[in-house]
This record gives C-alpha cells, sequence and structure tokens, in this order.
C-alpha cells in the first residue's frame, strides 16, 4: 500500500505500511507521520492500525488515494479516507468519514496527522492572531474552532527559508485542535452524537510569510462567496455609512445582582443594586456634544426591567427605575438630537429561570436529555436558550419596541460572536451546532432587516457575514507577554479588516489591555488597526481631543483594506500596517507616536 503521484508541479507519496505521507511542490517539500487515532468517551486512546484496503484513482479534476480502517479495538465502526491533489490548484485535501459508530461513543478524531516542522513559526487565529516561534513551551489542548481560541477556522506555517503553508478546516463546525512543539493536529468533535459527515481539511503550499497566510485564506473566503464587506452591508442598512469615525459610548443603566448570582455581595447592597436614570445619560450625553465631540456610536447596558442581565430574552419593559418606557424614548431623543447613534444590549443565550414563560422545553437539551446550568450572571440561575427559540424572541421584542415608539440605530447581541456553538438535543427542536451559527445569524439579519445595526462581543468567522461591528476583538493574553512563547499579530485584520468595525479599549499612555504585552499601547494598536476607540461618558475636552484623532485614522480606512503588517523592529515596539488605498501606518509604542503616510502625530495629551 505504497502509492506515488508525480504531476508537473506536485508529488504527493503516501505510504500506508510506514504511515509516511510526503508533499512537494515549487514552494518545497512536506512529510508528516500519518497517524490518525481516537478518543473514545470511555477515555480510550486509540491509534488507527493500517487500514485493510486502500487505493489510487485519477479523476478529471485531482488525484485520489482512498484508504478503509477497521476492526477498531472496542468498536464496530469502519472509517474511510480521502487523500487528494486538485491538479488545477496543487492543493492537498484530506477527508474522514464513519460508518457505524455510535450515538455517544467517540469524544474526539484526530486527523490528519501534524506536518514534521523544523525552525520558523506556527501562525494561530487565537482571537486577533498569534505567531508561535517553533521552539516555543506554548501548548493549546482541545482549542475549539469559533471560540476565542480560533476566531477563524485556519492555521498556518512558515519555515525559516520561506516555505510556508497555510490549513483550512473546511468543515469547521465540529473542528478543533492541539498545539505543541511547534505542530497543529486537527481534532473533529461529533456532530449530535456520531460523526455523521465527511470531515475535510485542505492545505496549501507556498512561499510567503503570515501576511500570505492571510491573503491565501481571504481568497478563500471570498472564492466561498463568504466575503462580505462592510460596503456590501452598509448597501442592505445605509445607516450604516454612519459609523466611519464615530468612537463607542459604552455605559450601563439599572443593576441588580441576584442573590443567586456568583456575583452577589451580602455585604454590599449599594454593589447588589444600582441605577442611573435614562434621564441622566441623556444629560451627560448632551454634554459631550457641547464639549465638542461630534460623532459617536452609544451603546447602553442595563436598560430591561430588571437591569443589565437580568430576565432575558424576554426584559420588556424599560426599566420602572431608570424612567420606563418614556425615560428610554427620552434618551433615545437625545442621543440622536446630539447626532449620535443610539444603540443598546440585548441577549439571547442565557435563559433565566424567572423569565416569563421559562420552560426547559425552549432550553438547549443535552445528548442524555439533561440542561446545562449556570448562575454566575447578574440574573442568577439560567439555562441556554436553543437557538432556533431565539429568532422568535428577537422578531417579538423588536416589534414590541418599536410599538413603544423605541427603535434602536444598533443592537448588541451579547456572545453570539464569541460563545461555543450550541448543539440541541431535543427532539422538538433538534439543532446542530452548523445550525446554531445559522440561527444566530438569522437573529442578526432580523436586526438590519428592520434597518438597525446588527453588533456582538467578539469576531467569530462564521458570525460576521451578519455581523456590522463588535464590543471588542482582542487578544488571549495568556503567553503574548512573554515574547519568546508568542507575538500578537492582527491575523483577523488582515483577512476581514474591510468587513467589520472593531474598536479600541484605551487612551494614551496606557498600556496593555485588550490581551496585549503590559508595554504595549492599546490607543496605538486602535490606530495601527484603524479601528475607532471607546469614549468615556464623562470625557473631558482633551480626552474628546485624543478619541477623535485614533477616530479620524479609521474614519479614513472604514473600507479599506489591510493588505501588509510588519515588525519594524525585532522587539515588536516599532509596527506598521499597509493598506489598499495605499496608506501605510507606523507605530512606536516606547516613544507613543505614531506616524500616518508621509506625515506623523504623537499620543495627545
Amino acid at each position: 500500500m505504497d502509492f506515488r503521484i508525480k504531476r508537473e508541479t506536485y508529488m504527493l507519496s503516501v505510504d500506508y505500511v510506514s504511515g509516511t505521507v510526503t508533499y512537494e511542490n515549487g514552494s518545497g517539500s512536506w512529510t508528516m507521520k500519518l497517524e490518525p487515532c481516537i478518543v473514545f468517551s470511555d477515555g480510550r486512546k486509540v491509534t488507527l492500525p493500517p487500514p485493510y484496503s486502500a487505493c489510487a484513482n485519477e479523476a478529471a479534476v485531482s488525484d485520489d488515494i482512498y484508504a478503509d480502517y477497521c476492526g477498531i479495538p472496542g468498536s464496530e465502526m469502519t472509517l474511510h479516507s480521502r487523500i487528494s491533489v486538485e491538479k488545477t490548484t496543487g492543493e492537498l485535501t484530506f477527508e474522514i468519514w464513519a460508518e457505524g459508530d455510535k450515538p455517544g461513543e467517540i469524544e474526539y478524531l484526530y486527523y490528519p496527522s501534524p506536518w514534521q516542522t523544523a525552525g520558523g513559526y506556527t501562525v494561530l487565529p487565537r482571537s486577533q492572531g498569534e505567531l508561535v516561534p517553533f521552539d516555543s513551551d506554548f501548548r493549546a489542548e482541545k482549542s475549539k474552532i469559533f471560540e476565542r481560541t480560533a476566531y477563524m477556522p485556519m492555521f498556518g506555517f512558515t519555515d525559516t527559508n520561506g516555505s510556508a503553508f497555510l490549513a483550512v478546516y473546511d468543515t469547521p463546525y465540529d473542528a478543533s485542535y492541539d498545539y505543541a512543539d511547534g505542530k497543529v493536529w486537527p481534532i473533529w468533535r461529533p456532530s449530535l452524537g456520531t460523526l455523521r459527515y465527511q470531515r475535510r481539511m485542505i492545505y496549501s503550499f507556498f512561499r510567503g510569510d503570515y501576511n500570505d497566510v492571510a491573503k491565501r485564506y481571504r481568497a478563500y473566503v471570498k472564492n466561498k462567496g463568504a466575503l462580505m464587506t462592510l460596503r456590501a452591508k452598509q448597501a442592505l442598512n445605509p445607516l450604516v455609512g454612519r459609523l466611519p469615525g464615530c468612537p463607542v459610548i459604552h455605559t450601563g443603566l439599572t443593576r441588580h445582582i441576584s442573590p443567586d448570582s456568583r456575583f452577589y455581595k451580602p455585604d454590599e447592597p449599594e454593589f447588589n443594586d444600582s441605577c442611573v436614570t435614562f434621564y441622566e445619560r441623556a444629560a451627560q450625553i448632551r454634554q459631550l456634544k457641547q464639549k465638542g465631540l461630534k460623532k459617536a456610536y452609544t451603546h447602553f447596558d442595563g436598560w430591561g426591567f430588571r437591569g443589565y442581565d437580568n430576565l432575558h430574552p424576554t426584559p420588556l419593559p424599560p426599566s420602572p427605575k431608570a424612567g420606563g418606557t418614556e425615560g428610554m424614548i427620552s434618551l433615545m431623543n437625545a442621543v440622536r438630537e446630539c447626532g449620535y447613534l443610539f444603540g443598546i444590549h440585548d441577549q439571547y443565550r442565557d435563559y433565566y429561570y424567572d423569565t416569563a414563560f421559562f420552560t426547559f422545553d425552549e432550553a438547549r437539551q443535552n445528548l442524555d436529555g439533561s440542561h446545562s446550568h449556570n448562575h454566575i450572571w447578574a440574573g442568577g440561575h439560567y439555562a441556554y436558550l436553543c437557538a432556533q427559540k431565539a429568532v422568535g424572541y428577537v422578531r417579538q421584542n423588536y416589534n414590541l419596541l418599536e410599538q413603544m415608539g423605541i427603535k434602536p440605530d444598533s443592537s448588541y447581541l451579547d456572545v453570539f460572536s464569541l460563545a461555543e456553538l450550541d448543539e440541541c438535543f431535543n427532539p422538538r427542536h433538534r439543532m446542530s451546532r452548523e445550525q446554531s451559527v445559522a440561527y444566530r445569524r438569522e437573529c442578526l439579519d432580523i436586526l438590519t432587516a428592520r434597518g438597525i445595526i446588527p453588533s456582538s462581543e467578539e469576531t467569530l468567522d462564521c458570525i460576521l457575514p451578519s455581523q456590522v461591528l463588535c464590543h471588542h476583538s482582542p487578544f488571549i493574553g495568556d503567553e503574548v507577554n512573554d515574547p519568546g512563547r508568542a507575538r500578537p499579530i492582527p491575523l483577523f485584520n488582515l483577512v476581514y479588516h474591510d468587513c467589520v468595525l472593531i474598536p479600541w479599549i484605551g487612551l494614551p499612555g496606557e498600556k496593555g489591555g485588550s490581551g496585549l504585552p503590559g508595554s504595549q499601547s492599546t490607543y496605538l494598536y486602535g490606530i495601527l488597526n484603524a479601528g475607532p476607540v471607546y469614549c468615556p461618558i464623562d470625557a473631558d475636552q482633551t480626552v474628546i481631543s485624543q478619541v477623535e484623532a485614533a477616530c479620524a485614522v479609521s474614519e479614513k480606512l472604514f473600507y479599506a483594506e489591510m493588505l501588509r503588517h510588519e515588525f519594524v523592529s525585532a522587539d515588536g515596539a516599532r509596527q506598521a500596517c499597509l493598506y489598499s488605498d495605499g496608506t501605510r501606518i507606523e507605530v512606536d509604542m516606547d516613544k507613543g507616536t505614531w506616524k500616518l503616510d508621509t506625515g506623523s502625530g504623537k499620543e495627545p495629551g
């Protein structure tokens, strides 16, 4: 069972006896020790025996090698695989699928194996993105795709000679990865209890660096028809055209922390219950306008009946403590009188026990019939609402708000672009993780259809076509403070800068934050990434000028693609980004300075 396929532009060799796969093209040569393995739900980890049959086949568009595995200890399943090269592109694809696996039998399937790399660095999509040196001791186990551990379903590698590859999870919704010793091992999780469908990884090999890895992935997304730019989103909702140059004003109104919540402080009643009225916030907004803040995007928490993170998914009517419906209308009008955008926080995943009409029949159900539960947030005990049911609540609540005379310019549907993708085993609304993405996006699309700008917490690739902006898109930050372990890069922005508006939280002189090393400025990183920054609701004129300086850069490059990022200095203190309109931004973290095109500027203040 030894196969060798040689064409003019590539060579593929697969030896199932030794378990060796070798691929060569004009960019270099790559080898893996093919050792697929299964982790069973009872804890057993079994490396698959050599396949009992294998064959090669030349199709019209690809060269294919098929293999079948059976005789897996303790299981009656059969696994089938295909390794193929597309003749036109030279892309290498690994596919695997199962027959006969029982519901709940498998926990993880590892396939294919990592490439045997040496030197260079791995490109990981952990939050905004990281470069991990080959000799780093950093490890990441069971890191799920479409969570903070992987905003995008991809990774890459570049060796010291400039040979590189991009790996894409072409079937990403039930995927994970392990990272250790400079190698990434793709992992597949069951969907609704079994493997169910073919799992597929696509590898492309070329010469380049992490910028080229990002651009290769952007091309993949574009070819899939999934690259939805801000211009395209503005065509669906013209209100998006008012966002360029807007700082974010994020503040709260009513807070009530239930005694059941982990945040509850029995000896601090003033912490558990507080309120700033709609009218007080309206006065502060008007003061910002009087101080000279020209434009803004506002985001108000705690407007619901009992305050922030309470009673969802039915938080209406507006908080009587804060002024009720009339008060909320008054705030909305004040925001608009100032020429700002009126946005609210909302939530359709945490399903509070004390909300109206609560029933476990609408909650996400586990394979064993149980319902996951938590009580960390302010409202106390909650299950998780099945995303299929969330759609109806969104439609109902925004109809009710409009009947009250309240129509937000924007709404932030919390955690939809951050929290793990959900499965539901309730036979009345059975839902895969892929389907949960479709329902989350439908909730955001309902807002767009109503002329409301859709926002969510962070920036998951799978949600992005339906999302216009986010709360933030930070770095994980657990290892970037040690430059020997990982280095933050704007990987996500290299792919999607012109597709989503990402604000940054920080003012001049402040260091760290957003998962950045403590020596770096989030404010300067916002300028480097051409994103707006947050403006405190009590900002003075000095802070306003600082905020507007950063937002002017964001306004200039709102629709621009980020073409390249570079570390101008070896220590990363000086970095630069090039944009599609020709603009080049360089920042110096040590000096607190930045340059735009041929001009220059310094952090105001």
